[in-house]
């Protein structure tokens, strides 16, 4: 399996509104590889689903510029102007971030998969309630989705240790 190239991804952020509660770790890694993604020139999608229920996405994850569509679908390919906004910047390989593991995220994966795509899923930058989480990447590795996790990612996306200068610091881990 060859090593990720920034310059072959686009980075979705799903759904990361205050109603889909948030685990603070999740959170912090999906924000601090969101803004390493803007660092690299990776293209950026975010998602909501139902802001007027579950609130607008929380801040620091959409920057001006940064297209934020409404997702009436759980899966993402359901909808016709999210996934030509996945599929514009002509990438081969969709990064998923975001709530919920085992729905959103999953049906997400599995949709980008339909169309073609090479999906990854930071696993430590994803979240569901409870054993909902585990049981969704189960799912999502059963699927064929890569999985990864976000210091991992990062340091496939910057590959070398002057390329490791861009890691945004503070980091949500050990760098």
């Amino acid at each position: 399996m060859p090593l990720t190239d920034h310059e072959d991804c686009v980075l979705v952020v799903i759904d990361v509104q205050p109603g889909f509660g948030g685990d603070a770790d999740v959170l912090a890694r999906a924000h601090w590889l969101t803004t390493l993604a803007r660092a690299l020139d990776v293209p950026i999608v975010v998602t909501e689903e139902e802001p007027e229920r579950h609130g607008p996405t929380r801040p620091g994850f959409a920057q001006p510029g940064t297209p934020v569509f409404r997702k009436p679908t759980f899966g993402l390919a359901g909808t016709p102007e999210i996934l030509d906004a996945v599929k514009g910047p002509q990438r081969n390989t969709a990064v998923l971030v975001g709530f919920e593991t085992d729905v959103c995220v999953y049906q997400s994966a599995v949709g980008l998969l339909d169309h073609g795509f090479a999906v990854i899923v930071v696993e430590d930058a994803v979240g569901s309630p409870g054993e909902m989480h585990a049981r969704g990447l189960q799912r999502l590795r059963d699927a064929g989705v890569r999985l990864t996790h976000a210091k991992a990612l990062a340091y496939e996306w910057a590959r070398t240790v002057e390329g490791a200068q861009v890691l945004p610091r503070p980091a949500p881990f050990a760098l």
